[in-house]
């Protein structure tokens, strides 16, 4: 009878991890993945929510382009998010750039 004691904490423990620990290790495992395939040109956010354009890589940095000519060095454990590649559209704003569509230019 002794064995039936320990269940309550054999299923707090269970339960404590499927609730918190894999679901963090699973986010950690997936932010590694996505810090190891990253390639020149991604657009990330840094986690500390610089935005940029990878302009260069090495084993464990990244160049960051953030404004024009502004090339920063960054661990590549900085990096928390790439956005999604989209493929230009034709048009004059292909780029993404807010742009002032049906206004002439003086």
């Amino acid at each position: 009878m002794q064995g039936i004691e320990f269940l309550p904490l054999i299923a707090i423990a269970l339960l404590f991890w499927l609730l918190i620990i894999r679901p963090q290790s699973r986010r950690a495992r997936d932010l590694q993945r996505l810090q190891s395939s990253l390639e020149v040109g991604d657009r990330v956010m840094l986690t500390s929510g610089i935005h940029g354009t990878v302009t260069g890589l090495d084993e464990d940095s990244a160049h960051v382009e953030i404004a024009e000519a502004v090339v920063i060095q960054v661990a590549r454990g900085a990096i928390g998010t790439v956005a999604p590649r989209t493929e230009p559209t034709d048009g004059p704003h292909a780029d993404g750039a807010p742009g002032t569509e049906g206004e002439e230019k003086s």
